[in-house]
């Protein structure tokens, strides 16, 4: 196998140290570019925060938030080994993506199915660790999930289905605390359509730097649909997303916070990141996609803090 890695890859991660014959595997799933982990864990840290915020966090919380980063991390693999599997003709034909390793050659598709296998199994693990009502939602979205790559063939709006499944872990974190028998909280629900709207405005970013390539392969997406007018439909998505996140937080009973918190986020984060974009700058795209992990980090904040003051109150005596 020979050590190739494509344009758009870090070219210098603790990937890089690993042995000749993995690294290929780390690169089919991904793991140079943690970006991809850390955006699928956020909804499920997310759905935790917000389902506890009139209880304040319990010692349960971290284990599960321990298992949702280990299963984000597995099935972003997964996933992106499942999309290489299905898009190596393309990949092959687009200058971005014609290194990764399956269309260059560094991996066989015998062994990325073998890969694709092993990163499920340990999903499945992590799975089988969750309380009933958490497994029961997850499950649900296998079949969207195996569906997600053949949306760019079939539809503009590949980057709607992402967010469906790429947010699905706030359903699934907000089961995962949830008393049973009440079922998924409407907070969670205005979450996780705020989280579906965010995933469409970073993935139309994401998707700027292909648009000359997916226009010749005939891969579809929101940022030729959008074509010039793409900021402005990004930032009504933005916008979007903080008005349901400011709701989820509002029946949550924390809207004061989570409405201030979110102005601070769209004003100081979200607004300052379209800004930074270049049509004509492929890497400006890059760049702004990939600080959506500070913005959706600054939004988990935003809904920890009120079960945060919950959780410290009575060890402070207040």
């Amino acid at each position: 196998m020979t050590d190739l890695k494509p344009a758009d890859a870090l070219r210098q991660h603790w990937t890089d140290r690993l042995p000749a014959a993995w690294k290929p595997f780390a690169h089919l799933s991904r793991l140079d570019r943690p970006i991809g982990w850390q955006l699928l864990v956020l909804p499920c840290w997310m759905g935790i925060a917000v389902a506890r915020t009139g209880y304040g966090f319990f010692g349960d919380d971290l284990k599960y938030a321990a298992l949702f980063l280990i299963g984000a991390i597995a099935m972003r693999g997964a996933g992106c080994t499942y999309n290489d599997i299905l898009d190596r003709d393309i990949d092959a034909k687009v200058e971005r993506t014609r290194l990764r390793p399956l269309p260059s050659g560094a991996v066989s598709l015998k062994w990325a199915w073998i890969w694709l296998l092993a990163q499920c199994f340990i999903g499945l693990l992590v799975l089988l660790a969750l309380p009933h009502l958490a497994q029961i939602v997850a499950l649900i979205a296998v079949p969207l999930v195996a569906l997600y790559p053949l949306m760019k063939r079939i539809t503009w709006w590949p980057q709607a289905w992402l967010g469906v499944v790429f947010s699905w872990g706030a359903l699934v974190g907000g089961a995962a605390v949830a008393y049973e028998p009440d079922g998924i909280a409407y907070e969670t629900i205005a979450l996780y359509a705020g989280c579906i709207l965010w995933t469409i405005a970073y993935d139309t970013i994401y998707a700027l730097q292909d648009r000359e390539d997916d226009a010749l392969v005939g891969v579809r997406s929101t940022a030729r649909l959008f074509a010039d007018k793409w900021r402005l439909w990004t930032s009504v998505f933005y916008i979007a997303a903080i008005a349901l996140w400011t709701i989820a937080g509002a029946v949550a009973g924390a809207g004061v916070i989570v409405a201030i918190a979110m102005s601070a986020i769209g004003a100081g984060l979200i607004w300052p990141t379209l800004q930074s974009i270049d049509d004509k700058s492929p890497e400006t795209a890059l760049a702004a996609f990939k600080r959506n992990a500070l913005i959706g980090m600054a939004v988990l904040l935003a809904f920890s803090l009120e079960p945060i003051w919950r959780t410290m109150r009575p060890l402070l005596g207040w």
